[in-house]
């Protein structure tokens, strides 16, 4: 039986999407290093042995708060589009869209970059310690979870496409079993050479020649130049408040902003009167969910290509004229948008004696990125490229050297100006829907935050519907000119009551029914600092192979 209270611990706290990486984490914190080390130090594990969700080749937020200057950093580690990656380029090629996968997906990675900005600012321990177990891992070979099994199984005919990639994960010709041992060489080889020459073997050597001369010969357009204009960002993280609590969340061009803005929504609901998990508290919270992914697709953007009126969407008065909207009784018409798509990401959270918290989430977008491995470098390449839109009219409409909108978002809570939680799952759009059902359940409920990490989860999003019947998640991949309408449709558990699927029908709601423990629900991890004992309370999600450790 899953327990639902949270590890405790008095120095400090790990958690992890794999338990492996949360080990690392907490090796560097008993080392003597500080949050930070630990975080980075998890983070690159976590490549290792979950390479379809994270990679040295993808995107990385942070949320750093800083015990010193008492002070939320965040910096933003997301790459830009290559100068060759024009709406031109692909119309001259016949392409109405960028291609989900594959060389013209790619754009530019950001992760070791920040990785090495997080480090070299707030870091206590050398890049060869923070590094040294992921290079271990590779190395030796890591034991192949049924997890990591059948999530390359699942990607193997992308793999099998690319010579490097097939070499890195279809040892044998097939993908490895549960159980066997997948040894990285080449990726042991570029994180040791990152420890020597730190970002720049990336940037400016012999790793970004290696993988972008093999981008180039698999037909892309990631460039040596693109790398070497590459840079993270230290930008303000936005905030609000929800029941005394200071709820912090990633600005543009995350969409970190659209759980704040549910909340707002939600905050005059008396939530705790309709009982947790009702079908009342499930239809408000999938009301705010339509109103707040409406603003997001029709202005969230990178700010420095569009004019993203952050403080309108946040503002308590903008809030209760997107409440009025809401009808208790039934559920608003679906508001056209982006078809929602799926992401493959995963979020850690660590927390160390001197006070210091981090928030952090990585990714390649979908499972295994762009299916692409950078040559000999063993490094797997994001597909982040694909999220942007041809479409001139489009908020996110491809420019070289922009950002694509991000469904990353690291997020973090603090009590009285404290740090009280650091929060966050992978799960696509589903990223701010997590947010607020695991804050509702803790702040309006008072649940712990394994309970809240663990209860039956609802994901709701935009699907092409045939009918009147349910419409499956794999349905929002549909042919666009079959003849359909385009609706919300709200995936759940099978563990909520069984009399919730019918009322939320009655209410116009369209319902699918999943298993108990879905992968497509997110992988949550969660650190609360205990403001009476200064204990450190660590949650991982049972969906995954999460782990939660301190000491």
């Amino acid at each position: 039986m899953l327990s639902e209270q949270p590890v405790l611990a008095p120095h400090g706290m790990v958690a992890c999407a794999h338990y492996l990486a949360t080990q690392a984490g907490v090796q560097m914190l008993t080392a003597g290093g500080n949050a930070i080390d630990a975080a980075i130090a998890a983070n690159a594990v976590m490549t290792v042995v979950y390479p379809t969700t994270c990679s040295a080749g993808g995107d990385i937020f942070l949320l750093i708060w800083d015990a010193k200057t008492q002070q939320i950093y965040a910096l933003n580690g997301s790459g830009r589009a290559p100068q060759g990656m024009t709406p031109e380029y692909f119309k001259s090629r016949g392409m109405s869209r960028i291609p989900g996968r594959g060389p013209l997906s790619i754009n530019v990675p950001g992760a070791v970059d920040g990785w090495f900005e997080a480090l070299e600012r707030f870091g206590s321990l050398t890049p060869e310690q923070v590094f040294a177990p992921a290079i271990a891992l590779a190395e030796e070979g890591m034991p192949v979870s049924a997890k990591m099994s059948r999530s390359l199984g699942n990607s193997a005919a992308l793999l099998a496409q690319w010579e490097s990639s097939a070499a890195a994960y279809l040892p044998n010709k097939r993908a490895p079993r549960t159980g066997e041992r997948l040894r990285q060489p080449g990726l042991a080889r570029a994180y040791q050479l990152l420890t020597r020459e730190g970002r720049d073997a990336f940037y400016r050597g012999p790793i970004g020649r290696t993988i972008t001369a093999y981008v180039q010969q698999c037909g892309g357009v990631l460039s040596m130049e693109d790398l070497e204009k590459h840079h993270s960002d230290w930008v303000a993280p936005l905030s609000t408040t929800y029941r005394g609590y200071e709820v912090y969340e990633f600005p543009p061009n995350s969409q970190g902003i659209v759980a704040l803005e549910m909340l707002n929504i939600l905050e005059e609901f008396h939530l705790k009167e309709t009982g947790y998990a009702s079908a009342e508290y499930l239809h408000l919270l999938l009301e705010a969910k339509k109103l707040a992914f409406d603003d997001r697709d029709r202005f969230l953007s990178d700010p420095a290509f569009a004019d993203v009126p952050v403080e309108r969407l946040l503002s308590k008065t903008y809030a209760q004229e997107r409440r009025a909207l809401i009808k208790r009784d039934r559920a608003m018409p679906y508001f056209v948008g982006e078809v929602e798509k799926e992401g493959d990401t995963m979020y850690l959270c660590t927390a160390d004696k001197q006070g210091n918290v981090v928030s952090l989430i990585q990714s390649l977008y979908m499972g295994i990125g762009s299916g692409v491995i950078g040559g000999e470098t063993g490094i797997a390449l994001q597909n982040r490229g694909s999220y942007f839109s041809l479409d001139p009219r489009h908020i996110n409409y491809l420019q070289p050297g922009k950002r694509t909108m991000h469904t990353l978002m690291p997020g973090m809570v603090l009590r009285d100006g404290q740090p009280y939680m650091a929060i966050g799952t992978m799960g696509g759009d589903a990223q701010p829907q997590i947010h607020v059902q695991i804050l509702t359940a803790m702040l309006d409920f008072g649940m712990n935050c394994q309970q809240a990490i663990s209860a039956p989860r609802w994901h709701s999003g935009r699907a092409y519907l045939t009918g009147e019947q349910d419409s499956l998640p794999g349905q929002r991949q549909i042919d666009e000119q079959l003849d359909s309408r385009i609706g919300e449709v709200v995936a759940i558990e099978d563990r909520f009551s069984t009399t919730i699927p019918e009322q939320l029908r009655q209410l116009g709601h369209h319902i699918t029914t999943l298993g108990p423990w879905e992968d497509a629900m997110g992988h949550a991890q969660a650190i609360v600092i205990n403001p009476e004992s200064s204990f450190f309370e660590g949650a991982a999600d049972p969906r995954c192979d999460g782990l939660a450790m301190g000491y």
